[in-house]
């Protein structure tokens, strides 16, 4: 967007994405609320195609979320679209939210040629403000004459607020020996965190799929991705993952494909570490897991105290390796630890265990570990079998810099 600097955890450019039969994409500059860029995105799928969908389960929850779950589960063949504005969330708007959510589905399917509940909408910005609806429904017919398979990265681009880079991943993967494709893109910096991390995310695929099978899998794999990671343990109200499956290269996906599960997968948590890596303000990409915890749900417990910690993340920024910090994580989350038989890693390096601080650790080890961008903390409670593995960043002055202006 040019407003922020870019993440120095940014890659390098762009991926090359594999275009997805069956999917056409379109941008346009509305004026929601930036000016001078383009800030509505439309994607268009091809009849036939099945639509499955995740959501933030937060309690104040846009009117686009709410209206994506209700047709979520609804059977439907014909063409489906999605509709997406950045600049405003359409978020704590009363009637209005419901008024401007419902003049974009209508407008679009008019539009399209479309049955309403096929039109899914997303919307992302400033909570609190009245959506101006009319400037996404005055050009849905130059929405619609753009449409191209290969304008996936324009599409990227007009759904970024505070992000400093586009975001994209893709796989290609044998399915009975066709080759299928996947290709997403996210949006996502700040307000990151489960249930799901401020953030919007559209997969395609060109499988074949049936759509309760699509659905499981969706929902199994946003558990161990994007219910994964934290920039600053807010969860946002308008949380979006839409996939859509176009089954244009004829080979078909079950719930035993697993190649194509690992394939997605990996699509997935590539773009959930591109948004850690795009958190407010980073500078430092981490890594928390935890093992030997009473069961699975603690250490995932664990993981997030370490991961949610201020005390952590601005110790990480100061690239001080401050393990006492990591002890203070996991007595005060609530879950069963014991302190004499627990261990911490900064990286390779065995830090403390058995209730103090290893006596083979040297503070210059940890100190050499904290200048790294990518770090590595872990955590072994020495209880059970329990392990999770959670993703976050540092915290920074960038963080309150940007979220002290945002709205200026």
């Amino acid at each position: 967007m040019g407003k922020y600097p870019t993440s120095p955890l940014a890659p390098a450019a762009f991926p090359a994405l594999p275009v997805i039969d069956g999917v056409r994409f379109a941008t346009v500059e509305a004026g929601v609320r930036y000016k001078g860029r383009r800030d509505v995105m439309l994607a268009l799928l091809d009849e036939g195609s099945v639509m499955a969908g995740v959501f933030t389960r937060s309690a104040t929850r846009a009117a686009p979320v709410l209206d994506c779950q209700a047709k979520i589960g609804l059977d439907g063949s014909g063409p489906a679209a999605i509709v997406v504005n950045s600049g405003n969330a359409n978020a704590f708007t009363g009637k209005n939210g419901v008024t401007a959510t419902k003049a974009v589905t209508r407008a679009a399917a008019e539009a399209l040629g479309l049955d309403e509940g096929r039109v899914f909408t997303s919307s992302t910005g400033v909570i609190g403000e009245p959506l101006p609806h009319e400037r996404v429904t005055a050009k849905l017919g130059e929405l619609k004459e753009a449409l191209d398979p290969g304008k996936i990265e324009e599409a990227a681009r007009a759904i970024m607020t505070t992000d400093t880079f586009p975001k994209g991943a893709s796989a290609e993967v044998a399915v009975d020996g066709k080759t299928v494709k996947i290709a997403g893109i996210a949006k996502g910096s700040g307000m990151i965190a489960p249930d799901m991390a401020t953030m919007l995310v559209y997969v395609f695929t060109d499988a074949v799929v049936e759509r309760s099978v699509l659905q499981d899998m969706l929902s199994t794999l946003t558990d161990v991705t994007f219910n994964c990671i934290t920039v600053d343990s807010d969860t946002s109200t308008s949380d979006t993952l839409l996939m859509g499956a176009t089954g244009t290269s004829g080979a078909r996906v079950t719930a035993e494909s697993t190649a194509f599960i690992d394939a997605l997968r990996g699509v997935m948590l590539d773009l959930a570490h591109q948004v850690v890596k795009d958190g407010e303000g980073a500078t430092k990409f981490v890594e928390v897991h935890v093992s030997g915890a009473a069961s699975d749900a603690d250490a995932k417990t664990h993981a997030m105290a370490i991961a949610n910690s201020p005390l952590i993340k601005t110790a990480i920024a100061g690239e001080d390796p401050n393990w006492g910090r990591v002890v203070m994580a996991i007595g005060k989350s609530g879950a069963a630890a014991d302190r004499d038989l627990l261990s911490i890693r900064f990286g390779d390096v065995l830090v403390a265990e058995n209730g103090w601080v290893s006596p083979d650790y040297r503070e210059e080890q940890g100190a050499a570990l904290m200048k790294q961008q990518e770090i590595a903390i872990s955590v072994d409670l020495g209880l059970g079998g329990g392990t999770a593995t959670v993703w976050t960043c540092d915290l920074t002055h960038g963080y309150i810099s940007i979220n002290a202006d945002y709205r200026s």
